[in-house]
């Protein structure tokens, strides 16, 4: 138990809750060879079993379960260390993850409106690319995210922001670049842009319009892009995205629109995301 690390638990946390050694190297951010090992190691530690491991995947044990509930209580002890300390010492500090969108005009709004109310507060901006939809959230990297759904929402609390129209991203001589209008069914038969293997499956899908479907392995917008150029590929953006050169953006329809969320963890009391959410909400407001 003299091993036992904090860095430890958020790993045997993740593995707790995605059920999933890939998702939850994805997740964390590492490979999944150094991640099974420290699993292990801490089940040699503790002399207790914390998985099930079958082919048909992973399940929690009884002594696991019982140390998820003590590593989240521990964790999320430890998280507000920081925030306690540094507001004693008369600073406080915020981390936000943004996924990719730092350049929306909602962003700026809410970066002034935020600086406005907490002028001593310093905020750390963490940009991410597209195959984490938490922004670091899960793995205790960021206080706050500005990001997208749907993806999966255990242990966090979210609020709707916004929904944006979504559209086809196309080759600009690509056949059905001339539609008003595009269907998921109309292109179910093209190779779209996809994300890495563990990638949350709810945005997976929702990004490969609705469905699984075959294509390239892309991690951030650029990519995206030069898939579609370079491949003919088709992928989704936002309806008003502005195409770089040689593509186009074709609307679709039969989609629900993509939602900017705010996120943050469910059992974090932290005065700053509190503050923060509801000037996010109020920034956002139609």
């Amino acid at each position: 138990m003299d091993r036992l690390e904090l860095r430890t638990l958020r790993y045997f946390a993740a593995v707790a809750e995605e059920l999933h050694f890939g998702r939850a190297a994805v997740r964390l951010h590492m490979s999944q060879p150094p991640l099974s090992r420290a699993i292990r190691a801490l089940e040699a530690d503790l002399g207790a079993t914390l998985f099930h491991r079958t082919s048909a995947g992973v399940t929690l044990t009884g002594a696991g379960a019982v140390l998820l509930d003590e590593a989240r209580a521990l964790l999320d002890r430890a998280a507000r260390v920081p925030a306690r300390v540094a507001a004693a010492a008369g600073a406080a500090t915020l981390t936000v993850g943004i996924l990719g969108d730092s350049t929306d005009p909602d962003v700026v709004r809410l970066a002034d409106a935020y600086r406005r109310h907490h002028p001593h507060v310093e905020v750390t901006v963490r940009e991410t690319d597209l195959t984490d939809p938490t922004c670091g959230l899960h793995a205790g990297l960021v206080d706050v995210a500005l990001t997208r759904g749907p993806f999966d929402p255990t242990g966090l609390a979210t609020r709707a922001l916004r929904a944006d129209p979504v559209g086809a991203l196309l080759r600009a001589d690509d056949p059905l670049a001339g539609r008003a209008s595009l269907t998921p069914a109309e292109l179910a038969d093209r190779r779209w842009f996809r994300f890495p293997e563990g990638t949350d499956p709810l945005w997976q899908a929702y990004w490969n319009g609705g469905e699984p479907r075959p294509g390239p392995v892309v991690r951030t917008v650029r990519e995206c892009q030069q898939v579609v150029l370079w491949n003919g590929t088709v992928g989704m953006t936002l309806a008003d995205h502005v195409p770089a050169d040689g593509l186009t953006v074709v609307p679709l329809t039969g989609l629900p629109p993509s939602p900017v969320v705010v996120a943050w963890p469910r059992t974090d009391p932290n005065p700053l995301i509190r503050s923060f959410v509801r000037l996010a909400v109020a920034v956002y407001a139609p």
